[in-house]
């Protein structure tokens, strides 16, 4: 099948005229089972300050005809030729949580020199750091309960059964490209990079943010902030003032 176009890959999250041209862009990669629209609440906060884009992976949503990319590393080729196609000439900040966060990393490898200027990793050990997990082969009744209690937004959608068939092939695929990648003992990136988490995250522990820090040979840094795997739904402004911190994005 040859690539979507990149329509379907990158969804800005601004409303129409509400952002400066200029204004630097934020490219944001959701988690396992998530969607382009997790990232509009961010949009909302950075509004007229910084074009949010997302991500949006095939097998959701507008693209849910389309079946799910279980190897990570073909789906950071298929992001990297979306945002290819797509140059920018303002400042470019990579965002992603969990799943999210290793495809930015891979992205950003792939782009070299179009790379981003500050790379935030949320909530996911870094590349270097293996963990040996085969969520993706458990029972649709055992992923769905590992799913719920994580939280997130699809915990509410798979109380209903109409809802769970839809979404678990799309979660256990995520699942599959995330629990077996792999780092490929690339070099470090350039970049700022931020490693962010919460702070009572079973999946990304304070040790496991801190091994970022050999992955990039630029600024790091790394921040917590109050909650569990999903601590974004509770702190979008403050990770709105990370972003600003990163990168000045307030536009003159």
């Amino acid at each position: 099948m040859s690539p979507s176009p990149s329509a379907a890959w990158l969804k800005y999250l601004n409303p129409s005229g509400s952002t400066p041209e200029r204004a630097p862009q934020l490219v944001c990669f959701p988690h396992s089972g998530g969607a382009a629209s997790v990232y509009r609440p961010l949009a909302r906060e950075l509004e007229g300050d910084a074009q949010v884009v997302a991500v949006q992976y095939p097998g959701r949503q507008d693209r849910h005809e389309e079946p799910v990319i279980t190897d990570l590393h073909q789906l950071a080729d298929r992001t990297a030729e979306a945002l290819h196609r797509h140059p920018v000439d303002v400042p470019r900040v990579f965002f992603g949580h969990s799943m999210g966060a290793i495809l930015a990393y891979e992205v950003a490898q792939r782009l070299g020199d179009e790379g981003p200027q500050a790379l935030i990793a949320s909530g996911r050990p870094a590349p270097s750091r293996v963990r040996v997990t085969t969520s993706y082969l458990l029972d649709d009744t055992a992923l769905a309960d590992q799913v719920v209690r994580l939280g997130g937004t699809a915990a509410e959608l798979l109380e209903h059964p109409e809802m769970r068939s839809l979404l678990l092939p799309l979660i256990r695929g995520d699942y599959q490209a995330s629990e077996t990648y792999r780092h490929r003992g690339d070099a470090p990136l350039s970049c700022t990079l931020v490693a962010l988490g919460g702070d009572a995250d079973p999946v990304a522990t304070f040790d496991d943010l801190s091994a970022w820090s050999p992955h990039t040979v630029g600024r790091f840094r790394q921040e917590t902030l109050t909650g569990d795997h999903f601590y974004l739904q509770h702190n979008w402004p403050e990770v709105a003032d990370l972003v600003r911190s990163v990168v000045p994005v307030r536009s003159s």
